[in-house]
């Protein structure tokens, strides 16, 4: 736990310049007015990740925010929020790079921001659950934390967040736009760079990287383009216990 505090606490949480395009701009405020939620799509292990997250919700006016965290959490990350101490917790250290030192940097600094309402969706899964099952109760946890009036930024690995059926099943941002319509989600594009999942991994570099990190519409789809990312600082240790469905 004192490697994580002190990688916690040499997090810079900076601004990251971040492009929205008009049409874009008025696309994500819709979404949030008429269905109360916004959703974007991460690839998990990320620096970058909550600096996005971040600049989204100032740029949006946001102090709602739900991530694909396990929800037993949730009282430990408000001490940690309220103390600056984090205790222990197998919850914690999946690797999976959903949890990061960023995160957490970017949850204590917007919280000291301002007021900060936090959720936490995903669970202990049955051992017989497919991947859709997993998506409905984790749309389930969203829907019933963010209620009428909210506006909520909600985070997911990018395969959970489209609102249409995938070749996967039925996602939870299908299951959202079915009882929220009108909810719009964003994916990230990563022009290439390192993240790290249970491994330090390498995007696909692209042939025409964009110049700025920039949020538009592209074939009615909302794009945020990342020019390049790097690898995050993941929590890690062998776990013992079947946390997570992957």
């Amino acid at each position: 736990m004192k490697a994580l505090h002190k990688a916690i606490a040499e997090f810079a949480v900076t601004d990251l310049t971040l492009v929205i395009e008009p049409a874009a701009l008025a696309a994500a405020q819709r979404s949030l007015d008429s269905a109360g939620l916004l959703l974007l799509g991460e690839v998990h292990g990320v620096r970058e990740n909550p600096l996005i997250i971040r600049a989204l919700m100032r740029e949006l006016g946001l102090t709602s925010l739900a991530l694909e965290w396990l929800d037993d959490l949730a009282s430990l990350i408000r001490a940690f929020l309220d103390s600056g101490t984090l205790a222990d917790h197998e919850g914690l250290w999946p690797g999976d790079g959903r949890i990061t030192a960023g995160h957490l940097a970017m949850l204590a600094e917007r919280a000291a921001a301002g007021p900060l309402d936090l959720v936490m969706f995903d669970g202990i899964t049955g051992a017989g659950w497919s991947w859709a099952q997993r998506d409905e109760a984790m749309a389930e946890r969203i829907l019933a934390a963010a209620g009428p009036g909210a506006r909520t930024l909600a985070v997911a690995g990018n395969a959970h967040t489209p609102t249409r059926h995938t070749k996967l099943g039925v996602p939870l941002g299908a299951r959202l736009a079915r009882q929220r319509p009108g909810v719009r989600d964003i994916r990230i594009s990563y022009a290439g760079g390192n993240f790290y999942n249970f491994e330090p991994r390498q995007f696909r570099p692209s042939t025409n990287p964009p110049p700025q990190a920039r949020l538009h519409e592209r074939d009615g789809d909302l794009i945020l383009d990342l020019p390049s990312a790097s690898e995050a600082i993941v929590p890690q240790r062998p776990r013992s216990w079947p946390l997570l469905a992957r």
